[in-house]
């Protein structure tokens, strides 16, 4: 047997070997003992026996007085169900983090005993302190909380001073992730890279060898927490889940520590990290500088960039880089800094985060390279000062900022220059004018095709970039080399018509110049079908539009009615995407809309329409439709095929939707009843519990409708 645990349910109570006494141990830790196996059968039976008297009760339905449960760990090892049954409790542990007045009219209170911790529901300002290991005695019952048992209705007694648990479980910050030790009084290892306080609190970003997460305490008033950036720290506190506050599902995970006194500095910050010495930004992650990654790195080099609060670029000898800053103090681009953070990677390319900097003095601009779009698409440049030539195309009217679009060859590209940067010249920039873009090139890797290359040494690979877009430093980046051509459809039958007035001895200028005009006007009309296909087109996922739907929807209506077939409406909608956002970022989000997409086109067949009506909402038009059952297949297919998790930085987003379907013949065909059923049927589907599908079909509405008549 492994570690010699003794679990059994009990009225509905688990409990755990450590409570039942050592006589339960001690047959499970020596495997070599020399006992009959049907004496140590005995003596397991008798084991639980003892430890349970109320074998055999209900989980649902507890016989007779319940059980008053005295440990920590027996009132939160019950399920939401057994905790609802208000069991008794009586416990004396150890206070374990407090804060008087956390919110919703309740303090934040863990108690910890030799068995395991768990939340105590304790009203505001019951204490005004409670210092960290202080000793208690808790009575109350259990309840299921909003998350995991708790102990409510709380009579809690200052018995006097102990101490901090000296034995905590030694975690990492996947199995935190995975909420097996909820509440729990745990220990972690890693380097503190941020810190950020309110008047009551403070919240350490703790980065882990596997991830980062957040550790909340209570703010005290003479504490240096500037001192702990960059220190390497040993961290005993509460495990705390996060969760959504919809169906109270766990969606994250932090720590409650109850202070410093709960932190070991294993290797302190140096003192003064501009004092480190200058690494070239080409070696950072070189085989010889990987183990001081752990640590801030200190940079010197000219600034290519700034935007206040935002980002700093840097270049030195070696290299370019770009890094991520809440500092305001104003920089000279074209002077020299020193820059010191955590080298870390976002999206595709390396950068620095939690950055301070500070001028050392004036330097030398260093000089934009010029550059063509395949030559930045098929050799990465990122974080390099670029100059582009392209034609404006357009305007993303949705981004804050000034982000004008831009087309070069076959390529399309994004100039972005920040709302608080921007100036008057922008009122010169019309689509169709001819732009010459300086600025920083960030571009986004094409993971299919960055593969090995021939000719590269054995073992390297080589970065291929799907697109980039260019950061600008002010609206002098920005030159018009040719304004937008005067030749449009009016300005063409005007000239046209005067021509047509003149006289033969004109005639041989007028048949060049129409032939000049249809030049321009097919120039025209392409540049029409270019924006007529973003109009139609979704710019992250390529699927179609409201307004492309709405023209399909009835033309498919009509062609029912004609051949009286019928049709289908699947209204798609990711299940809590919001969180996904919150949990993973924005940028995960785009990934899961991108591969969602692409994952409802290859459920559906090639003649039906994929739409993104916007955020995480979709809509399927199944046109043709002979069998309605062939509907609810289809949206079953999507369930399926849109629940496998999708990979975004080498780990996996959880991913569900749910699917609203409506069907209709030929005589029940109408594009507002569709729509409006689609979407009740979605919200029926939601209300099952998401992740699956609800079909409403016309019968329905009729049976329904006689009903009430």
């Amino acid at each position: 047997m492994n570690s010699g645990r003794c679990d059994r349910m009990k009225g509905g109570i688990q409990l755990r070997g450590e409570e039942q006494g050592k006589a339960c141990l001690m047959p499970f830790r020596d495997t070599r003992s020399k006992v009959p196996v049907a004496m140590l059968s005995v003596i397991f039976l008798a084991c639980l026996f003892f430890a349970s008297p109320a074998i055999g009760q209900s989980a649902k339905e507890p016989a007779g007085k319940l059980r008053t449960l005295t440990t920590a760990r027996q009132a939160h090892s019950l399920t939401g169900e057994q905790a609802a049954h208000a069991y008794p409790v009586h416990l004396r542990a150890v206070v374990t983090y407090y804060d008087p007045n956390y919110g919703n009219g309740f303090a934040a209170m863990f108690v910890t005993d030799a068995f395991g911790s768990i939340w105590v529901n304790l009203p505001a300002n019951t204490f005004a302190t409670l210092p960290a290991g202080t000793q208690v005695d808790v009575t109350g019952v259990s309840s299921n909380g909003l998350f995991a048992p708790v102990i409510a209705s709380p009579n809690v007694r200052v018995i006097g001073r102990s101490s901090l648990p000296e034995k905590a479980v030694r975690v990492t910050r996947s199995i935190l992730f995975s909420g097996v030790y909820d509440s729990q009084w745990v220990e972690v290892e890693g380097t503190i890279h941020s810190f950020s306080e309110t008047d009551r609190t403070v919240t350490l970003r703790l980065e882990m060898p596997d991830g980062g997460i957040n550790v909340l305490m209570m703010r005290e008033a003479s504490a240096n927490y500037s001192s702990l950036v960059d220190a390497r720290v040993l961290i005993r506190a509460n495990a705390a889940p996060v969760f959504s506050r919809v169906k109270y599902e766990m969606v994250g995970t932090r720590l409650m520590a109850p202070g410093l006194a709960a932190i070991k500095v294993l290797e302190p910050a140096p003192s003064d990290p501009f004092n480190l010495p200058a690494t070239p930004i080409d070696n950072l992650v070189r085989w010889d500088h990987i183990s001081i990654l752990k640590h801030r790195v200190h940079l010197r080099g000219t600034v290519t960039l700034f935007w206040p609060g935002s980002s700093l670029c840097l270049r030195d000898a070696s290299g370019s880089i770009c890094a991520r800053t809440r500092e305001h103090t104003p920089l000279a681009v074209g002077g020299i800094a020193d820059v010191v953070g955590f080298a870390a990677v976002e999206g595709d390319a390396q950068i620095l985060t939690d950055v301070f900097y500070r001028s050392a003095g004036k330097g030398e601009p260093v000089a934009a390279i010029p550059m063509a779009a395949d030559d930045i698409v098929h050799g990465l440049h990122d974080s390099d000062l670029i100059v582009i030539e392209g034609q404006l195309i357009g305007r993303d009217q949705a981004s804050p900022d000034t982000t004008l679009m831009l087309s070069t060859g076959n390529v399309i590209f994004t100039a972005v220059l920040p709302k608080s940067l921007k100036g008057t010249e922008e009122d010169g920039w019309e689509n169709g004018s001819r732009l010459r873009i300086t600025g920083i090139c960030s571009a986004s890797v094409n993971a299919e095709s960055s593969v090995l290359r021939e000719g590269v040494a054995e073992g390297e690979g080589s970065l291929v970039a799907k697109s980039f877009r260019v950061l600008m430093r002010t609206p002098g980046d920005i030159v018009v080399l040719q304004k937008a051509s005067w030749w449009t459809p009016a300005h063409a039958l005007l000239l046209l018509a005067l021509v047509l007035t003149g006289t033969l001895i004109a005639l041989a200028w007028v048949i060049m110049l129409r032939k000049h005009v249809l030049q321009q006007t097919i120039l025209l009309r392409e540049s029409e079908e270019r924006f007529r296909h973003m109009a139609l087109h979704d710019a992250l996922t390529g699927l179609a539009t409201r307004l492309l739907l709405d023209d399909r929807l009835t033309s498919a209506v009509e062609a029912a009615k004609r051949h009286q077939t019928g049709l289908a409406l699947l209204m798609v909608d990711l299940d809590k995407f919001k969180e996904i956002n919150d949990t993973y970022g924005h940028q995960a989000g785009d990934e899961v809309l991108r591969v969602s997409a692409q994952r409802l086109l290859q459920a559906v067949r090639k003649s039906d329409t994929v739409a993104r009506m916007g955020g995480d909402e979709f809509v399927v038009l199944l046109s043709d439709l002979s069998n309605p059952r062939m509907a609810e297949e289809i949206a079953a297919n999507i369930v399926a095929t849109l629940a496998v998790p999708v990979h975004f930085a080498g780990g996996e987003v959880p991913v569900s939707a749910s699917v609203g379907v409506c069907t209709a013949l030929a005589e029940d065909l109408d594009v507002d009843f569709l729509l409006k059923n689609a979407d009740a049927a979605l919200y029926q589907a939601k209300a099952k519990g998401r992740n699956c599908f609800y079909v409403f079909t016309p019968s329905q509405h009729r049976t329904k409708t006689e009903s009430i008549a």
